[in-house]
């Protein structure tokens, strides 16, 4: 062993803080600050100030963290079971559970108090009216116990758009319930193909996914009626903007409608389903529609100019 002890001490710390970082599922943050930053912007119909940016994506951060590291803690025995996540801190005893407990309420708190010094408490209020819902509502109580979990659970995914705007604000605009919507009807295709892949995992860890409890006929006619749903939703926020989010959300759609629609096909003719395809085009898809719509605020003029 080294003599100072730091080829020793070195990796473990960055071992130990690598697994609370973990705890927080940072592709999801990313997901989830891709449709705050665009209701800033849409909220304040320009480039909204560097402070309140960097207070909202520090806030938003913190509050997703503590949502997910709790959700950590409740899923711990799943995701122990399944080979997606057994990776994960606490399924491999990286970090106990009293630490992970802790380290998410802690970083909810903080996150309340960032967002409602530096933005609004109207935004404070909302982010842990999401934490509240994703961990009782989500993890405890829909999970595990019916196959529409993720489309009620997936409310608080939606909540990002709605704290973006009231951080701006103090309230919330017809434009982000709009875009609330939209990700409320994207989150069940979205979800659903990932499952589609993962459905061993799912059923040895006794999770009642939709694609675990039907037949892949009705998960893949439900992707498509979710899809039309979320498509038709986006739609919407064109009379309030311009060409350039118009040029960007209908095409867009109609790409993902069209491979919502390959995935039928294919099942119902036997072959092969192969659900990751829409799955990360899911992904782009949402990135596309909330950059168009971001851009479109600072750029673009109304359509019709109606009120905000």
């Amino acid at each position: 062993m080294d003599t100072l002890g730091l080829d020793t001490a070195g990796p473990t710390w960055r071992a130990k803080v690598g697994a609370y970082v973990a705890l927080t599922k940072p592709r999801i943050i990313e997901l989830l600050l891709i449709t705050t930053i665009p209701a800033l912007f849409a909220a304040q119909r320009s480039v909204p100030s560097f402070g309140l940016i960097v207070a909202t994506m520090v806030g938003g951060t913190l509050a997703a963290g503590s949502a997910n590291a709790l959700n950590c803690v409740v899923d711990a025995d799943i995701d122990a079971k399944m080979r997606r996540t057994r990776s994960r801190p606490l399924a491999r005893h990286a970090v106990s559970t009293r630490a992970a407990l802790v380290f998410g309420i802690v970083l909810g708190i903080v996150a309340t108090a960032v967002l409602g010094v530096f933005t609004t408490w109207a935004a404070a209020g909302l982010a842990v009216t999401a934490i509240l819902f994703y961990v009782f509502v989500y993890s405890m109580l829909l999970k595990r116990r019916t196959s529409q979990n993720i489309v009620w659970g997936g409310l608080a995914g939606c909540m990002p758009v709605v704290i973006g705007w009231s951080a701006v604000t103090g309230d919330i605009g017809w434009p982000a319930w709009v875009f609330f919507g939209v990700i409320f009807f994207w989150t069940p295709p979205h979800t659903w193909a990932l499952a589609m892949r993962y459905r061993e995992d799912y059923a040895a860890a006794g999770v009642p996914m939709l694609p675990v409890v039907q037949t892949e006929r009705v998960v893949v006619r439900q992707i498509v009626l979710y899809s039309w749903a979320m498509v038709a939703c986006s739609l919407l926020l064109i009379p309030a903007s311009s060409w350039i989010y118009a040029a960007v959300a209908v095409p867009a759609g109609l790409w993902f409608l069209a491979l919502a629609h390959l995935l039928h096909v294919r099942v119902l003719r036997g072959e092969a389903a192969k659900p990751m395809t829409l799955f990360h085009i899911s992904n782009l898809y949402l990135t596309l529609v909330s950059v168009a719509w971001a851009v479109d605020s600072v750029v673009g003029l109304p359509a019709l100019g109606w009120p905000w």
